[in-house]
């Protein structure tokens, strides 16, 4: 253990298995390095997901699909490092946090998209094998064919588990920035959520009184 305390890691590896040891890493190296870049790549993770779910294919060309996809998805990733940065912090404190600076929370936020960075590669494969139809309500060439609807089964799968991983590495990430144990971790990151969501769900209610 001891020999291994001062090796340097390779935090597109480590991420999965070492989280908190990564994290302090990135913050005794350089805790601004590569932020934006994980935030964008994680907003067109989450913009390709939301593509998928609401059947933008439906109405869109695959090409603009994806256009839409990697610009609108890089913006919002970054747009929420910063909002999400500020809401953790602020909402750390009530749980007794040290005042982390805002760099050391952003990178508790962007850096365990390592590994959604791996996650996103899944999207190569799927993307040759099953093209439009990932974000399509009729799939007639899956419908017609039980082995591509069984890969694509499995594809959903790998990701599914990539995504608890990158959760619990999330976790430990903001836990080793605000001094928390994971579980402490969970109720900041819950409590920012609601703040985050609550304006929206207040505007929501307002405009569905005032319509009705």
């Amino acid at each position: 253990m001891e020999s291994n305390a001062g090796a340097l890691l390779n935090p597109w590896l480590s991420m999965w298995t070492q989280p908190r040891r990564t994290m302090r890493q990135v913050l005794e190296t350089d805790p601004e390095r590569l932020v934006l870049a994980l935030a964008a790549i994680a907003g067109v993770s989450r913009a390709l997901d939301r593509a998928s779910l609401k059947s933008l294919g439906d109405h869109l060309p695959l090409v603009a699909v994806l256009g839409l996809s990697i610009i609108g998805g890089a913006l919002s990733g970054m747009l929420l490092l910063y909002l999400f940065g500020f809401l953790l912090r602020w909402t750390g404190r009530w749980f007794g946090a040290g005042g982390a600076a805002p760099q050391h929370v952003r990178a508790a936020i962007a850096w365990p998209n390592v590994i959604t960075c791996w996650a996103l590669l899944l999207w190569a494969p799927q993307l040759l094998l099953f093209g439009k139809e990932l974000f399509t309500t009729e799939t007639p060439r899956l419908d017609a064919n039980p082995g591509m609807t069984l890969l694509l089964l499995g594809f959903f799968l790998l990701e599914l588990v990539v995504g608890v991983w990158f959760i619990v590495a999330f976790l430990k990430c903001v836990g080793e920035v605000q001094g928390f144990s994971a579980w402490k971790a969970l109720a900041n990151v819950l409590v920012a959520g609601l703040v985050m969501v609550a304006p929206f769900a207040i505007l929501g209610v307002i405009i569905a009184v005032v319509a009705s």
